[in-house]
């Protein structure tokens, strides 16, 4: 799925590199957890193979593709939840999700049957016409991820998926994602919830400082470390010092 070797990221007038010296590869087909300590280069790391950062030393290759040379084809293949809420607050739901598919290429009967499945698998149908800035925290978030799996990509990428939602909406997308998994396709994610990426992922990378720490299934680093859980494994490799 994903194959990294030597990525090196440094920003301009940056103390440190973001991304440092960082090798790993992912497997095709397997929900895998991206995790570290805020400033560990996670976003960078995402952002690098989304196709977003340009800029950087290392080889990439995201689905048999190098990412350099193929980052527009690789596009069409990926699905991209960022951070942040990428919709436009004053549009609907509705006109967001058309125009995002519309940069996919899809149109007509297509892109409206795809919209109108995926709003209502994701509890939005009813919703569809309210502008954005009126919907919740987790209607916002749902509908993040509905604009990404438009194009249905091998390759969905979510950078902190379930921040800031009610329960309600993080058992939703949480079991989205285990369906979507199991329908073949393969999951990048990140999140500073450890008990939910402990039950979600077959395999996580933890980095710190830019640098890869562990990676392996959640049960066997644990297990290999004499810790009860991913989260106290998590504080032995990377420290209780608060980061910013």
């Amino acid at each position: 799925m994903v194959h990294v070797q030597h990525l090196f990221k440094h920003y301009r007038n940056a103390e440190h590199p973001s991304v440092d010296d960082l090798s790993f590869t992912f497997d095709e087909g397997k929900i895998v957890g991206l995790l570290g300590p805020n400033g560990a280069g996670k976003t960078t790391t995402i952002s690098i193979l989304c196709g977003l950062i340009r800029e950087y030393s290392g080889d990439v290759n995201v689905l048999g593709l190098n990412l350099k040379s193929n980052t527009e084809e690789l596009k069409y293949k990926i699905g991209v939840v960022p951070q942040q809420i990428a919709l436009y607050p004053e549009l609907s739901c509705q006109e967001n999700l058309m125009y995002y598919g519309k940069l996919y290429k899809l149109s007509g009967k297509v892109l409206a049957e795809k919209i109108d499945s995926l709003l209502r698998q994701f509890g939005l149908h009813e919703h569809a016409n309210k502008q954005i800035r009126n919907f919740s925290g987790g209607m916002k978030r749902r509908a993040n991820i509905i604009a990404s799996l438009l194009n249905d990509p091998t390759l969905l990428i979510l950078d902190e998926p379930t921040a800031g939602v009610d329960v309600q909406s993080r058992s939703m997308i949480l079991s989205f994602l285990r369906s979507y998994n199991e329908q073949g396709h393969s999951i990048i994610y990140t999140s500073h919830l450890l008990d939910e990426a402990e039950a979600l992922c077959h395999e996580v990378l933890i980095i710190d400082k830019g640098k890869k720490i562990i990676q392996g299934t959640p049960k066997a680093i644990i297990e290999g470390n004499d810790t009860p859980n991913l989260e106290a494994l998590f504080l032995k490799l990377t420290g209780n010092k608060v980061r910013d």
